[in-house]
């Protein structure tokens, strides 16, 4: 048969830290060039390029990593990947102001809109290892595009699911926690690490009467691509107060929550300290999730 393209990886200078070796990685080295694992070096532009071109040479998937906020270095080759709808991948890590002690200028604010606003771009931000599968999955097959795939420096607590709904994350937004029986209150609208705190928040609106689901959007690009059906069993017109809960810049956020809704998101740079403690803050917490959500219905 056709002979397969082969991944070909490697990371700006960040290796460790982003986890994209993997056990049949080999370092290209001037020594021996046999290998499928490059170290780039303090060069996010370069490695981004590089890959543009070994999509274009076609005997490779590329993927590259680094911290979310270098994305900035990088932004006209993750551009023109967009553009000439090459399949460069790109691995993001630290993708947060749960990045803690390194301050604002290493954690990202912005990028994840950004990445989401420009055309063609594909972004996946996961919830746990199952989605994190599913976004590789979908970066692996789509031949049209270059993807982003956006990670927590956090540990993430592992979501249950059923058949159905690990069948319906790979569209990219599905209801992880359905509405109970009876009056549907509010849905919450989350991402990545901020999944298990929207979750956290519903048992606890549930304790006071609120019946809320939650609904994990790890891409958004591939959820808007569904068909209107399945936009609206996801995300029911009839249920306007909501919610949406992601530790990146809460604008992208309001044309899912409306003007009857609200964001906890971010509006300003982050702060030095550890994470817990900025997560804290900047109001990434159930008891401020659950008063957002009880503020609609002041």
């Amino acid at each position: 048969g056709p002979l397969l393209p082969e991944l070909l990886g490697g990371s700006a200078d960040l290796a460790g830290s982003n986890l994209t070796l993997w056990k049949g990685c080999k370092g290209v080295s001037e020594k021996d060039a046999s290998g499928n694992y490059l170290y780039y070096g303090v060069r996010e532009f370069g490695m981004s390029a590089i890959c543009n071109g070994l999509a274009l040479h076609g005997s490779f998937i590329p993927y590259g990593a680094t911290f979310l906020v270098f994305m900035e270095y990088a932004r006209n080759a993750m551009r023109m990947a967009a553009l000439m709808k090459q399949r460069n991948i790109q691995v993001y890590t630290h993708d947060s102001i749960g990045l803690g002690e390194d301050g604002p200028t290493h954690q990202p604010i912005e990028q994840i809109a950004n990445l989401r606003g420009t055309p063609n771009m594909s972004l996946w931000r996961p919830c746990d290892a199952v989605e994190s599968a599913i976004a590789w999955k979908a970066a692996i097959e789509r031949k049209d595009g270059p993807s982003a795939l956006v990670f927590s420096r956090q540990n993430l607590p592992h979501q249950n699911r059923s058949e159905q709904q690990l069948a319906d994350a790979a569209k990219g937004g599905y209801v992880l926690r359905p509405f109970a029986a009876g009056e549907q209150h509010a849905i919450l609208i989350a991402t990545g690490s901020e999944v298990s705190l929207a979750m956290d928040a519903a048992e606890k609106l549930a304790t006071s009467g609120k019946n809320v689901s939650v609904v994990s959007m790890p891409s958004v690009d591939f959820f808007l691509k569904q068909s209107a059906a399945y936009q609206e069993s996801v995300l029911p017109a009839a249920v306007r107060k909501r919610v949406a809960v992601e530790a990146a810049h809460a604008d992208y956020w309001y044309r899912f929550v409306g003007l009857d809704g609200a964001v906890v998101g971010m509006t300003t740079f982050g702060a030095s300290a550890p994470g817990d403690v900025l997560m804290k803050q900047f109001g990434f917490t159930v008891d401020n999730v659950v008063a957002t959500v009880q503020g609609l219905f002041a």
